[in-house]
């Protein structure tokens, strides 16, 4: 029986995937932002936004959906605020962009924020808000996305599985991170659920007229995590991003607009600087205080370890980092077609997993 995936070098995959989007037109310089994104989430165990998406990004790039040559600009607004209007970039390029200008802003006002106009696809928006937090800043981000989920009273899909993302700087831990879609379940682990012949699990996913499904083949959009509640933060998360720029996506989607349907997201990403708020170094300090207190509680089972966001991927990172990253074999066999079309050599495999 085969492997069900291959165990890559983290280095050598970010090196393989570099070289592919690069051979796909995108710049070397903006190629490497999208493999760090890329693998950044692959190390950290989000699998269904790392390696996995890199053939849908080749195809984004291919097809002019994705513009490889952007001419990204920057808007000042008033006083710690700017729109970047990124000309169809990729999502890691606008976003790794918009993070660098939210956090100038953030250091020399106390906080910064930069929308972002015109992005596509913005992959794992923990990572933007991870680089925030590793510059001592507070990071926040919403991201608003095609209509692809269920809305309460909707019949099919109304609003999108629009992501938020919060990471803090927690002195000598990583930080703390969360990043969470509005939705039950992603998209992308749909996918691997069908592509594991396993049930999703109740209440996360339905058929395109809205109709509830654990069947994976049937499943055609998620289903809002909490019902009213991901509902209701999605059609704020896109008034907050893409009507505030002027560049709406759900009314556009919905409506008669010719272009409504084709792929597009805006962000916000803000940083906040803790020395503006008076408290300085002893923040981090105090995230520690708080996190040693939440994890010295008695914990309701034994076994259970009492672990805060962010936590468990850190660690998972730190392993893969130095064991290798699991990539599905059915993902790799794409990749590695991929190579052979684009004249990419792959990398060695360090080993497979079950």
């Amino acid at each position: 029986m085969p492997p069900a995936k291959v165990v890559i070098p983290a280095d050598a995959l970010t090196g393989f995937v570099t070289e592919l989007l690069t051979a796909a037109g995108a710049s070397p310089e903006h190629a490497a932002t999208i493999g760090d994104v890329l693998i950044w989430a692959s190390l950290r165990g989000v699998d269904s936004h790392g390696a996995a998406r890199v053939p849908r990004y080749l195809d984004l790039l291919a097809s002019g959906e994705a513009n490889a040559k952007p001419d990204m600009s920057l808007t000042e607004g008033a006083a710690a605020v700017a729109t970047l209007d990124a000309d169809r970039a990729p999502g890691p390029v606008a976003l790794t962009a918009a993070a660098g200008a939210a956090a100038e802003r953030a250091r020399a006002g106390g906080i910064g924020a930069v929308a972002v106009r015109r992005t596509v696809h913005t992959g794992a928006i923990g990572y933007y808000t991870s680089l925030l937090a590793e510059r001592g800043l507070v990071g926040i981000a919403f991201v608003a996305g095609m209509p692809n989920m269920g809305y309460t009273g909707v019949q099919g899909a109304a609003v999108a599985t629009s992501p938020l993302s919060i990471a803090v700087p927690a002195g000598g831990r990583p930080p703390v991170l969360l990043d969470m879609a509005t939705a039950g379940i992603a998209l992308g682990k749909i996918a691997q659920y069908r592509n594991a012949g396993r049930e999703l699990p109740a209440g996360t996913a339905a058929t395109a007229d809205g109709t509830p499904t654990t069947d994976p083949d049937l499943a055609k959009m998620p289903l809002p995590l909490g019902g009213p509640k991901g509902a209701g933060m999605s059609l704020v998360f896109e008034l907050i991003t893409s009507v505030l720029v002027g560049a709406p996506i759900l009314a556009s989607f919905h409506g008669d607009d010719p272009d409504g349907r084709k792929h597009r997201q805006n962000a916000l990403i803000v940083a906040l600087d803790p020395a503006a708020f008076g408290t300085g170094d002893g923040y981090a300090a105090g995230v520690g205080a708080t996190l040693d207190a939440l994890k010295g509680l008695p914990r309701a089972d034994a076994g259970t370890e009492i672990a805060y966001p962010g936590e468990r991927s850190a660690a998972t990172g730190a392993a893969r980092a130095a064991g290798g990253v699991p990539v599905a074999a059915k993902v790799w066999a794409e990749l590695l077609a991929a190579a052979e079309k684009s004249g990419v050599t792959p990398p060695a495999e360090a080993g497979a997993a079950s």
